[in-house]
């Protein structure tokens, strides 16, 4: 059997109906819509199915998005698939984590109620993020450090796509040193702050609290952590890697390699839309990616046996 890693999209995939078709064809799907809206106290359902104005806003898309994969996770498992190690992309680390048997899906979800809320409500004012298109990263990394004010690099995606983040006037700056260096586009994100740079620092530091009374369990399944491109075995060290992946670079390109160079070869995106079966084909299109997004992506999985 192939050697199988789940991997998680982040902030960013949510779309207006996602996960619907799992809820009205899957009941463990169905239950997890409904759990969700337990815990939260909020209309989860209806934010995702629903035309409404909430889903864009972070303390509500981070709840609904880490739901609707959780509901497709469980069709995937449902149909008999086990990893061999699990990863997210930001939020889809929490999703990664309860697929890997390391958190319990309701304190998933009351952890990234939380979570969306503090990185709501911690935002500065004067952020922003920006894509750079079409250059090495040693480049990017050297004009960033050289732009004055503060602007770092959040999300290395894939070769040639990298996002950087930090105060406004900074970022602005640092994306026109980067298009006179050769970048093929420099394009502002349409984001409510700086994620992953560390003015989000304080919103971590809230979440520490919440983590603490938070119990992982132990596991034979590893995670790849954002932060550090590693597996992560030893479930004393999660509560750490939460804190600081808030205000910490993603390192979701090292993190496929890592995968890659221990074995994996196909690559299983739960989730909405198919953003990390992209990143992966520009890593390495030697590996197998496939997306569940619908109800009727699950006859993919079928292929993987094979």
């Amino acid at each position: 059997m192939a050697a199988i890693a789940m991997i998680f999209p982040g902030q960013g995939a949510q779309y207006i109906g996602m996960g619907k078709d799992f809820y009205e064809n899957c009941p463990d799907s169905a239950a997890v819509f409904d759990l969700a809206q337990h815990v939260t106290g909020i209309p989860v359902k209806e934010m995702c199915f629903e035309e409404n104005d909430k889903l864009g806003i972070t303390e509500y898309t981070q709840i609904c998005l880490l739901t609707t994969e959780l509901a497709m996770l469980k069709a995937v498992e449902a149909a008999g698939f086990k990893p061999q190690v699990t990863a997210g992309l930001s939020l889809g680390e929490y999703a990664a984590l309860v697929a890997a048997g390391r958190l319990d899906m309701d304190c998933a979800m009351s952890l990234v109620r939380k979570r969306g809320l503090y990185m709501q409500e911690a935002v500065p004012e004067g952020g922003a993020m920006s894509a750079v298109l079409g250059l090495d990263t040693a480049v990017v990394e050297k004009i960033c450090e050289e732009t004055p004010g503060l602007v770092e690099l959040a999300n290395y995606n894939c070769p040639g796509q990298i996002v950087i983040s930090g105060e406004a006037a900074a970022v602005e700056a640092a994306g026109a040193a980067l298009k006179e260096a050769g970048a093929r586009k420099v394009a502002p994100l349409k984001v409510s702050g700086p994620f992953h740079s560390s003015m989000l620092s304080g919103a971590g530091e809230r979440l520490a609290a919440a983590l603490e009374e938070v119990d992982f369990k132990d596991s034979d399944i590893p995670y790849v952590c954002n932060t550090q491109a590693r597996y992560v075995t030893d479930s004393r060290e999660i509560k750490d890697l939460l804190i600081r992946q808030v205000s910490s670079s993603v390192r979701w390109e090292q993190s496929i390699r890592e995968m890659i160079a221990r074995g994996i070869d196909v690559f299983v995106e739960i989730g909405p839309g198919k953003t990390l079966c992209g990143f992966l084909k520009r890593i390495d299109r030697s590996v197998k990616a496939i997306n569940i997004d619908k109800y009727e992506d699950l006859k993919k999985l079928e292929d993987i046996v094979c």
